[in-house]
């Protein structure tokens, strides 16, 4: 076996039960043609396209062999059910690997920020492994559990959900040191009858896979935080919390923004605190202990977590700044449009708000989808945080937006379109040197669009 195989076609088969068809070693998992790495095995799962289809494409790029279930013209081993072929693989990597302290967290907001933040802790401290992007579901979950080499020391897996029962399994498969709940909050209301405590009893299937004695890290500003440390309890799980409130393990006492940072202040289990991050969300002081407690769960030192912190960037699409040139000067976008929810949203704002600033705050909103039936509240509530932030001009896209449009005074209105493309046009008219602009919205409404002509901006030939 090369020193560097992740799995041997022979490893691959006993794990799945499937037969060889021809022998390989692979040093990596893929489940997508079009990312596949030299190396690679190839996974064929049925989808909108059948992964068969592709198998001779991923040859031709380098894949070491694929994992089917029909006859093909490369290396590879033959099962019965590719899908559960992939579940298998992901179980076998976390058995042959019994000495890696396995970390999950989830929430309504923040979960893939804390899990990286908690990912750059861990590659500090030895041979870590985690999810990439957002693979947080039935399929990247197992994936990320596959791609587990054998000699990882820690590793951190993102978990998402939408509905009910989704989040037993993957914590079943990945069987958690320790979890944490970053937040609940009004997130995919559609799909809960009973509305955002069905939401805060999905989250606690967090704890179904925890293995005995595990840490369970919550937010005690929570509204849902007894719920949840009741449901922590019920499995034997140690709780550490953290937040404002008196109760908290780690107790924020103060964020003050410092330039492109901030500096947190905490009292962790009695004892006084201070550190640098290089976030200026008011979201990250109680991200950065959530972070802490998750740390020190997996094994990891005060002083190792606390450099990851003092390190570790905002993610594009999560709050990454850009300064772009334009005619006159330059204006500061800020890319909050991977995602949003009243919560999320709420607390962009309100970074926003405690920014100082040279010009004017403006806002491009989109829509935040999967609210349900009280999806326009919802969306019409934010004048008043807009109010509090005193944001100068907010630009508004979608029909759901629409409800704040209408609930804005005349002075703050900037634009609406129902499309976020449309809206892009008005607000490059609009912006001025020094201005601050923060687009924010649902990846599925499109607010991506809008922050990528902002950020183009700065590339037009000047005449």
């Amino acid at each position: 076996m090369p020193e560097a195989a992740l799995w041997t076609a022979e490893e691959i088969a006993a794990a799945t039960g499937g037969q060889v068809a021809g022998d390989f070693a692979a040093t990596g998992v893929s489940i997508d043609s079009r990312s596949l790495e030299p190396g690679d095995l190839f996974i064929a799962l049925a989808g909108v396209r059948d992964g068969h289809e592709f198998v001779a494409q991923t040859a031709t790029k380098g894949a070491a062999g694929a994992l089917v279930s029909q006859a093909v013209a490369t290396p590879a081993v033959v099962v019965a059910d590719t899908f559960k072929a992939l579940e298998a693989l992901g179980v076998a990597a976390r058995e042959r690997a019994p000495q890696a302290r396995r970390g999950a967290v989830t929430g309504s907001v923040g979960k893939t920020s804390v899990t990286r933040a908690v990912e750059a802790g861990l590659r500090r401290a030895g041979k870590a492994h985690a999810s990439v992007k957002s693979y947080n579901n039935h399929l990247g979950v197992p994936l990320t559990l596959a791609r587990m080499p054998r000699d990882t020391e820690r590793a951190v897996f993102e978990v998402g959900m939408n509905h009910a029962d989704e989040i037993t399994p993957l914590s079943k498969f990945i069987r958690p040191h320790a979890v944490a709940i970053t937040t609940v909050g009004p997130v995919h209301l559609e799909n809960f009858a009973d509305g955002e405590i069905g939401v805060a009893k999905a989250k606690a299937e967090i704890f179904a896979g925890l293995e005995p004695g595990g840490v369970a890290v919550l937010n005690a500003d929570n509204q849902w935080f007894d719920l949840l440390k009741a449901e922590a309890d019920r499995v034997g799980a140690t709780v550490r919390s953290f937040g404002k409130a008196e109760r908290a393990n780690a107790r924020l006492v103060g964020f003050a923004v410092e330039g492109q940072g901030a500096t947190v202040s905490v009292e962790l289990d009695g004892e006084a605190l201070s550190f640098p991050i290089r976030q200026t969300g008011v979201h990250w002081g109680p991200n950065s202990l959530c972070v802490l407690l998750m740390l020190e769960a997996l094994g990891v030192d005060r002083a190792t977590a606390l450099a990851a912190l003092a390190e570790f960037a905002p993610i594009e699409g999560r709050g990454a700044e850009q300064v772009v040139a334009i005619d006159g000067g330059a204006f500061t976008l800020v890319d909050e449009s991977y995602n949003a929810n009243p919560v999320s949203m709420q607390a962009a704002l309100a970074t926003l708000g405690a920014r100082k600033v040279a010009g004017r705050r403006i806002v491009a909103l989109t829509d935040m989808l999967e609210l349900g039936p009280d999806s326009g509240a919802f969306h019409a509530q934010l004048a008043a945080p807009i109010a509090q932030a005193d944001i100068d001009l907010v630009f508004c896209a979608g029909p759901l937006m629409k409800s704040l449009w209408e609930a804005l005074p005349a002075q703050r209105r900037g634009g609406y379109a129902d499309a976020a493309s449309d809206l892009a046009t008005q607000i490059v008219s609009a912006i001025e040197p020094n201005d601050v602009v923060m687009v924010k919205g649902s990846n599925g409404s499109r607010a991506g669009v809008i922050a990528a002509a902002l950020s183009a901006l700065g590339l037009r030939e000047k005449v």
